[in-house]
């Protein structure tokens, strides 16, 4: 089957005739569209191309960051899913979900013996990303803060407070290291020098 594709003109070609190509794959020089990536090529292609052209500005002018940093940033843009096919669950069609919720409705679907639904990864903006979070607490400190907080208030929406930035907000402590509800109760026990020294000789 032959397929014809509209190039640029002046644009330089990375193939030559008789060359084989897999679905995907650059036919020019220059920047690639993530979102065609994501399309043809699926979610782990998309983050390494994003991962591999940040640090490629940032190395350009010497500077050295840990890809853990950059993988936090696109996890985040990548974490919403537009769901394709309902299935038996809550979900409607066509709404932007995050993956977490997706999976957990799918997961309860499955246990009651319905159809799972079907989703298509979305890739976002570091803006759209941020405005879409759960949290409107989070979503509200970052841009646009009055439509932000009116849509929560007429959607009656409530902040579990699950993320960092929500708790920073109402001076609580963050759920990391003792913030976490387990480590609370936690209480340093003074001993005996006396008992350690007796233990320490059985040992």
């Amino acid at each position: 089957e032959l397929a014809a594709y509209l190039v640029h003109y002046g644009s330089r070609l990375k193939v030559s005739e008789g060359d084989y190509v897999e679905t995907g794959d650059a036919l020019t020089e220059g920047p690639l569209n993530p979102h065609d990536i994501l399309k043809t090529k699926g979610l782990q292609e998309v983050q390494r191309y994003l991962l591999q052209e940040v640090q490629k500005v940032y190395r350009s002018q010497g500077v050295d960051i840990s890809d853990k940093h950059i993988e936090i940033i696109i996890r985040q843009m990548l974490k919403k899913v537009k769901i394709e096919d309902a299935g038996g669950t809550s979900l409607l069609p066509g709404a932007f979900v995050d993956i977490v919720t997706f999976e957990e409705e799918n997961l309860h679907a499955i246990e009651n013996g319905l159809l799972p639904a079907v989703c298509s990864p979305m890739l976002l903006g570091i803006t759209k990303a941020s405005l879409n979070t759960e949290s409107f607490l989070s979503a509200a400190s970052f841009q646009e803060t009055t439509k932000v907080l009116t849509e929560a208030a007429i959607k009656g929406k409530v902040d579990n407070l699950i993320g960092l930035k929500e708790n920073v907000i109402i001076g609580k402590l963050i759920p990391a290291g003792t913030g976490y509800s387990i480590y609370r109760k936690t209480k340093i026990v003074e001993t005996n020098p006396a008992e350690v020294e007796e233990t320490a000789e059985e040992v």
